[in-house]
């Protein structure tokens, strides 16, 4: 049997690890959430949006999500212009899909995009090629007239 004072030393220990792991795992959270966020402006409309730079990120994109506030999005980051299909799988909102290529400019819109509701989802392909894709609230577009041609600037 453990005499108290080891016993005490042994659970002051097992604390102090838990408290040091629980501020670790506090601090990679705190850094991932707003250091990924762009202001991405097309004519003098601006959103603040989440950047999808990775495959496990824009994997995930916006699913689960409940809402998208107006000045909100996620902008999806490639290494090089390609037609970049996009599906509603697991989404909750309807969204506008903006496909831009690599100057920025936007090559292609989708809008009014419901969410998936039969398997297999629809991909949505733009009809040009594309390096970034910004995701927005539903009808943003034309509430905005952003349109295709119009410059994007990040």
């Amino acid at each position: 049997m453990l005499s108290y004072s080891r016993a005490r030393r042994t659970l002051v220990f097992r604390l102090c690890i838990a408290v040091i792991l629980l501020f670790s795992c506090s601090l990679v959270s705190c850094a991932g959430a707003g250091s990924d966020k762009k202001k991405v402006c097309i004519k003098s409309y601006c959103v603040l949006a989440e950047v999808a730079g990775n495959d496990a990120d824009r994997q995930r994109g916006l699913m689960f999500r409940e809402s998208l506030a107006e000045n909100e999005g996620m902008l999806f980051v490639f290494d090089r212009e390609d037609k970049y299909g996009f599906w509603m799988k697991n989404m909750k909102i309807p969204l506008d899909i903006i496909w831009m290529d690599s100057e920025k400019r936007i090559v292609d819109i989708k809008k009014e995009v419901p969410a998936c509701s039969i398997e297999p989802c629809p991909t949505l392909i733009p009809g040009s090629k594309a390096q970034y894709v910004l995701e927005v609230q539903s009808g943003l577009t034309d509430r905005k007239e952003i349109k295709v041609g119009d410059q994007a600037a990040f």
